[in-house]
């Protein structure tokens, strides 16, 4: 077989594109898309304020970043926000975006997603995808109840909660999610809540900033289904907020197993963090090992070898 193709040699005397000037960072303005339409007071507005102020303060361009969430309030997400980013089915935003990390490692892929969401229908995503380290960001607004269809029990929703699937009160265990992720594999969990912005916006960049699978839980109150749920960590009702104490280790998994555990309001902060090959970069490994069996072969080349082998 004969190459029919031959390479396009470069022209002489070809312009020589210009340097571009450094970017400016994007403005609020033009990453704000759609007007929220989550109910007054809800605390998911806080967390999508703080996301713009994450991109405009790390200067994440359009092309550098993807927004992608399930379905349930939280996960009405990517409507508002003015980049590449996907709405997409029940429970199945974290295998959507794997495929976008390990194809575009070069991205920040950001999850945002609900507590029935992320445990529920998509529970066994999260289990797999934490465990294969996949490099990703996860922020679960965790409001403790099912919002969007009006008042259901949730995954994370306490002992003796009366919703609609409940009306005598909830008789099930709640999920920890610290703990399910902790114990799920994660590299970086850490846990916030919509009152404190400042907090919020510190846990999000520290888990953009981690290479591997970060999990950032945000209490974020429903005022319409669960008003007051988180009144407890919220100093400005009375309750307390108790970050992490000082001389807690991080890598030490054991210990940040027994500090989730602790009862509600619990602690504020990074409970884990530790460092570990992600799948993208063993997969990168195992790439690069074949492409180096073919290298100096153009694509067709390649591709007749691979005939050549099945006949």
């Amino acid at each position: 077989m004969s190459e029919v193709v031959a390479d396009i040699p470069a022209r002489e005397n070809a312009p020589v594109a210009p340097v571009e000037p450094e970017r400016k960072g994007l403005t609020k303005k033009e990453i704000a898309a759609d007007h929220p339409t989550w109910c007054p007071g809800c605390g998911d507005f806080s967390v999508l304020a703080l996301y713009f102020k994450l991109i405009e303060k790390r200067k994440l361009w359009h092309e550098k970043i993807t927004t992608v969430s399930g379905i349930g309030c939280s996960s009405r997400f990517p409507y508002f926000v003015q980049a590449h980013g996907v709405h997409f089915i029940h429970g199945r935003a974290l295998p959507f975006a794997s495929g976008i990390s390990l194809s575009r490692p070069d991205l920040h892929v950001f999850v945002f997603s609900g507590d029935g969401d992320a445990f529920s229908i998509g529970g066994n995503h999260f289990n797999h995808t934490a465990r294969k380290n996949i490099k990703l960001t996860v922020v679960c607004m965790d409001n403790w109840v099912y919002g969007l269809t009006k008042k259901q029990t949730s995954p994370t929703s306490p002992l003796g909660f009366k919703s609609k699937t409940d009306q005598w009160g909830a008789v099930d265990y709640p999920i920890n999610p610290m703990k399910q992720a902790i114990a799920a594999g994660a590299t970086f969990v850490a846990r916030t809540t919509a009152s404190n912005p400042n907090h919020v916006l510190q846990m999000m960049e520290a888990a953009m900033d981690h290479d591997g699978f970060s999990f950032v839980e945000c209490l974020s109150e429903c005022v319409e289904f669960y008003e007051g749920a988180f009144d407890a960590a919220n100093p400005r009702k009375g309750g307390l907020f108790k970050e992490i104490p000082k001389d807690h280790d991080p890598a030490d998994e054991a210990a940040a197993f027994k500090l989730a555990g602790t009862d509600f309001p619990g602690y504020f902060g990074i409970f884990y963090r530790v460092n570990k090959p992600t799948k993208n970069a063993k997969e990168a490994d195992i790439n690069k090992g074949f492409m180096d069996k073919v290298k100096g072969l153009k694509d067709w080349q390649i591709l007749q070898k691979t005939f050549d082998r099945m006949k």
